[in-house]
């Protein structure tokens, strides 16, 4: 493939329970893609910048390019957890590409889901939340200050808690349903191996137990759908702080956000819109504008 070295584009989207990668050019769109592993900058930074890396080689084979025609590529890398002060400098030390531009990964996602220069808001639900608005050239966000203070709602939220509530009922706490019962015959049907879980579990881990969630959910489980009801009011605070009203567009992407279609006001969803893209999609559309950027200074 006769690709100048210098037009070459990497994105990269990375979440709590794994990262994308795409390559490309600025002319011909995106040529590769890869999928690796958990990129939390926050949580686990070198384990992080390893799956990025892994990811970003696999997507360039899958392009059909050299992983030397990478060195003088622009890449824009968004991961969750990203604090650009602290990890932006291990960020560039760690990948040996011409430009690198670092940031969390929310900007990337509200992009891809919304297109260019369109206004709007944005449920992102997936390990993590994203609750953002924008006018279309800038964005505001609530939440999204990561797992252990934040997060509400999100299949994190939703694994952890579903756990909480099978324990309390295990004690007597709270009657069993068949969401709590299923969650303790995982573990064995010992509370001391949640407990052991809960001590090393990182975000994709519980997050890993929210589809349990959702089908319960789904079959009216009132422990499961509680849940689902309070991560629900929460995003619709999370809205309502952000300036939406019944009828503005709306996007509700990510492995768990459209599954709360079901759970937020009616009118809230009248606006509702498909989301264009993915948070990868709109990592490639950010590595592109800073290149053409970049040709015009």
């Amino acid at each position: 493939m006769s690709i100048a070295a210098q037009d070459i584009l990497i994105a990269v989207d990375g979440g709590g329970t794994g990262c994308r990668a795409a390559v490309g050019t600025v002319a011909a769109g995106i040529l590769g893609r890869a999928e690796g592993g958990r990129a939390n900058i926050g949580n686990a930074p070198e384990q992080s910048l390893i799956h990025v890396r892994a990811a970003i080689e696999g997507a360039a084979v899958d392009a059909g390019l050299p992983l030397n025609a990478l060195g003088h590529a622009t890449a824009y890398v968004g991961l969750a957890g990203m604090n650009v002060a602290r990890d932006a400098a291990k960020l560039r030390n760690a990948l040996p590409y011409r430009r690198i531009i670092a940031d969390d990964d929310r900007p990337a996602c509200v992009l891809g889901a919304l297109g260019t220069g369109v206004a709007g808001w944005v449920l992102a639900i997936g390990t993590g939340t994203i609750i953002a608005a924008t006018d279309g050239a800038t964005c505001r966000y609530v939440g999204g200050w990561g797992f252990h203070l934040a997060d509400q709602g999100s299949g994190a939220w939703l694994g952890r808690a579903a756990l909480d509530r099978a324990l309390q009922c295990y004690d007597g706490l709270l009657p069993h349903t068949d969401l709590t019962r299923g969650l303790l015959r995982h573990f064995g049907d010992d509370p001391f191996a949640i407990t052991a879980f809960s001590l090393t579990a990182q975000p994709g881990d519980y997050a890993a137990l929210a589809p349990d969630v959702l089908m319960a959910a789904a079959q009216s489980d009132p422990l499961a759908t509680a849940l689902m009801q309070e991560g629900a009011a929460y995003y619709a605070r999370g809205l309502k702080a952000l300036g939406f009203t019944p009828g503005d567009r709306l996007c509700l992407l990510g492995g768990i956000g459209p599954h709360y279609a079901s759970f937020l006001p009616e009118d809230h969803l009248s606006g509702r819109v498909a989301s264009q893209g993915t948070a990868l999609d709109g990592a490639f559309e950010s590595a592109r504008h800073a290149v053409a950027q970049e040709a015009v200074l």
